[in-house]
């Protein structure tokens, strides 16, 4: 399964319209073929690279089996278009963070499941109970790691 974004490139600088300096919208996401018996997808975003402690982007959990792609700018909610549903991210919201980087480069990790099972989480869920709750149950995943640094 390969996870791709026609807004950057692998290790490609994230445009500034998906992050807190601009629209701060999240990036078209696409990815190929699970393995047959996929259940549903997660998707964590995250930056390893923040002060303290990893900074939570982006949750998104329970996509159905058939969905192979996220367009630009989803919406914020509980739910999402697509099917699946949100959780909560390190800004306390449900929906998509742009990268905010306080100073330096920072790597953007767009991690992408294909699970065996529907996730038994109710929406708001943190990335560390989505990461629980598909313990045991990963089928295949795909990375895909943007950069961003701010100007000042």
């Amino acid at each position: 399964m390969k996870l791709t974004s026609k807004a950057f490139d692998t290790n490609g600088i994230i445009p500034p319209q998906f992050t807190c300096d601009g629209k701060d919208i999240s990036p078209p996401l696409s990815w190929s073929e699970p393995p047959a018996n996929t259940k549903s997808f997660a998707l964590i975003c995250d930056d390893p690279d923040a002060p303290r402690k990893t900074w939570v982007h982006w949750v998104v959990y329970n996509l159905p089996p058939s969905t192979r792609f996220l367009p630009e700018a989803v919406s914020g909610g509980i739910t999402i278009a697509q099917g699946g549903l949100q959780g909560i991210n390190d800004f306390r919201k449900l929906s998509y963070g742009g990268p905010c980087p306080p100073g330096g480069t920072h790597h953007y990790f767009f991690k992408l499941y294909a699970l065996d099972r529907m996730l038994a989480l109710e929406s708001g869920a943190t990335k560390a109970e989505v990461e629980a709750a598909m313990k045991g149950h990963i089928l295949a995943e795909a990375q895909l790691i943007g950069r961003y640094c701010r100007e000042h």
